[in-house]
């Protein structure tokens, strides 16, 4: 298939994941008053973020299918995380956690498209146990709240699958798009220094930049 076509039903496809994850995330996980959202702002951001993700997947890796399904697959469990700490400012637990053993398999499977050897795995194993034990130790002093459990999960399988490389590209693309966003917001004054923003989005971008960009694996 010509590569333009395949990007072209990739971006199709990604809007139509993110329309259905953003309406999943409205429902589920439930609301505490059993309300659904309606389509809001978060509506065409998480749908723009869908058909962004996909077609950059078929661009990078659409030349190899089993890296294209591997990556695939997490990117589209990325997508709906997005939307549920968007909408809930929650990561649940019945994606983080399988997303971990996602990643294990893929490296014993001998799949990974990130941690080929056994040198790359154990330096993504240290990062993704590391990295998350020390955000959590720093965050203590700010109280309980200051960084959300699910995002320590998602960190582990990120570090798993992508590699101690990646995992701090994400990082730190993740930080440098929260304080130019909360930046922006508080200028225009639509937050204040004291409201909370859930940094769960922010990573998850910071996430796909670095496993869908330009860096080499």
């Amino acid at each position: 298939m010509d590569q333009s076509i395949a990007v072209a039903i990739a971006v199709v496809a990604g809007l139509a994941w993110g329309l259905a994850s953003d309406r999943l995330a409205a429902r589920w996980p439930a609301h505490e008053d059993g309300s659904i959202r309606p389509i809001d702002w978060r509506t065409p951001v998480v749908a723009a973020l869908g058909g962004v993700a996909f077609a950059g997947t078929v661009l990078r890796f659409g030349d190899t299918p089993t890296t294209l399904a591997i990556v695939g697959l997490y990117v589209a469990a990325l997508i709906v995380l997005f939307a549920t700490d968007l909408d809930q400012r929650l990561l649940p637990d019945i994606i983080t956690l399988p997303l971990i053993a996602f990643a294990v398999l893929v490296y014993v499977a001998g799949a990974s498209p990130f941690v080929p050897t056994v040198e790359d795995f154990a330096w993504a194993a240290g990062a993704a146990i590391a990295v998350p034990v020390v955000l959590y130790l720093l965050a203590i002093p700010f109280g309980q709240g200051a960084i959300g459990q699910g995002d320590l999960k998602l960190l582990v399988s990120v570090g798993l699958l992508a590699g101690s490389g990646k995992l701090f590209y994400a990082l730190i693309a993740g930080a440098l798009v929260a304080g130019l966003t909360v930046g922006v917001l508080v200028f225009v004054r639509r937050i204040s220094l004291r409201s909370f923003v859930p940094y769960g989005p922010f990573l998850i971008a910071g996430t796909l930049w670095a496993i869908l960009g330009l860096q080499q694996p």
